[in-house]
C-alpha cells in the first residue's frame, strides 16, 4: 500500500481591505474583517506525503531544505491536521512558489492554503470550504482567503468557528489586473506574524479598527458594482492607514522603500490624468497596482520604466485552492 499523499495548488491573494493585528494570536483570529482578490498564476504547489518510516517532518521550499523556524511552523500546522484525522505519521512536504517568497506578495497565504488542502486530502479528510478556510487560517491568517475563488471576504468573527473566508464574486465578475512592481524580491526582515503581534502597540491601531467596517462596506459595494473610482479611493486609504500603524508600532516597521513611495505618487498622478489605477502594499516594499484589464499593458509598461523596478508581475482574478495530480 502506497504512502498517503496529495498535491494541491493555491493562489496568492492581494488584500483590498487589509488584515493587520489579531484578536487572538494563537488562533489567528483577526482584529478586523478583510477583502481580497486571488491572483491567478501566482501560485504555491505543495505535495504532502505521510511516511511511516519518518521520525520527524521534513520540509523543502523551492527545492531546498527549510530553516528550522519554517519547519517548526509547518510541523505545528501539520499537528492540527493529524489531530483532525487521528493519525500520528510524520510527513514530507515539498512546496514551490513561482513568485518571490517572503517579499510581501502573500507567499504564506498561498503556501498554507495549498498545505491545508494537500495535507487534509492525504489523510482522507473531506472538509467543506469553510472548514478548509478555518484550517488554513491557523497556519497563516491570510491563507484562509486563498481557499475560495475570485474576490473573497474574510469575516473576522470572534471564535475558531466563525472566522473564515467566503467568495463574494467569482473571478469572471470583474477583470481587474494586479500589476506588481517588484522593487525587492528578497526575504523581508520582519515577517507578518511578528508584525501582527506589534499592531496593538501603535496608538493609531484603535482608530484604524474603528473605521474598518466603513472601509470594508465601501470596498464591498464598489467591487460588486464594478465602480473603479470608488474602489481606488478606499483601497489606497486602507493600505496607507495600515502602513501608518506599522510605522508607529513599537518597534516601528518601515516596509516602504524609496522606489515604493515614488511608484505610489506616480500612480496617483496617472489616475488624476485619466488612467484608472490604484496602489496597495502588503507587508513589504513591492507595490501592487490594481487596474482594469484594458489598461494593464499601459500600467505595466509605465511601471517597468520606473527606477528601482526589477520586474512587473501581472495577475488576473484567480480561482480556488485545488487538488492536482502529483
Amino acid at each position: 500500500m502506497s504512502d498517503p499523499t496529495a498535491t494541491a495548488v493555491a493562489c496568492a491573494n492581494i488584500a483590498f481591505i487589509k488584515y493587520w493585528g489579531n484578536q487572538n494570536d494563537a488562533l489567528r483570529i483577526p482584529a478586523n474583517s478583510s477583502l481580497s482578490m486571488n491572483l491567478d498564476g501566482l501560485v504555491t504547489r505543495t505535495t504532502v506525503t505521510f511516511r511511516p518510516g519518518l521520525s520527524a517532518d521534513r520540509l523543502e521550499i523551492n527545492g531546498r531544505l527549510a530553516e528550522p523556524p519554517a519547519l517548526a511552523r509547518v510541523s505545528g500546522f501539520l499537528d492540527l491536521v493529524r489531530a483532525l484525522a487521528g493519525v500520528h505519521l510524520f510527513a514530507e512536504v515539498a512546496s514551490e512558489n513561482n513568485f518571490p517568497t517572503g517579499a510581501g506578495i502573500a507567499s504564506s497565504a498561498s503556501a498554507f492554503a495549498a498545505l491545508a488542502l494537500a495535507a487534509a486530502r492525504a489523510l482522507g479528510l473531506e472538509l467543506t470550504e469553510p472548514e478548509l478556510s478555518r484550517l488554513a487560517r491557523r497556519g497563516s491568517g491570510s491563507a484562509c482567503r486563498s481557499i475560495p475563488a475570485g474576490f473573497v471576504e474574510w469575516n473576522a468573527g470572534s471564535t475558531d468557528q466563525d472566522s473564515f473566508a467566503r467568495s463574494i464574486a467569482p473571478p469572471e465578475h470583474w477583470d481587474l489586473v494586479d500589476c506588481i512592481a517588484v522593487v525587492a524580491a528578497g526575504q523581508k526582515a520582519v515577517g507578518s506574524t511578528e508584525g501582527h503581534a506589534l499592531a496593538g502597540t501603535s496608538p493609531l491601531q484603535a482608530a484604524r479598527l474603528a473605521d474598518a467596517p466603513r472601509r470594508l462596506e465601501a470596498a464591498h459595494r464598489a467591487l460588486l458594482e464594478r465602480d473603479f473610482p470608488s474602489l481606488a479611493r478606499v483601497v489606497e486609504q486602507d493600505s496607507t492607514i495600515m502602513h501608518a500603524v506599522m510605522m508607529t508600532s513599537d518597534p516601528p516597521l518601515y516596509y516602504w522603500s524609496p522606489p515604493s513611495l515614488e511608484i505610489m505618487k506616480a500612480v496617483q498622478t496617472w489616475r488624476s490624468q485619466g488612467l484608472p489605477c490604484c496602489f496597495t502594499l502588503d507587508a513589504g516594499p513591492n507595490v501592487h497596482v490594481i487596474c482594469p484589464a484594458g489598461v494593464s499593458a499601459e500600467v505595466a509598461a509605465r511601471l517597468s520604466a520606473m527606477p528601482g523596478v526589477e520586474q512587473v508581475l501581472q495577475a488576473h482574478p484567480g480561482g480556488p485552492a485545488r487538488l492536482v495530480s502529483g
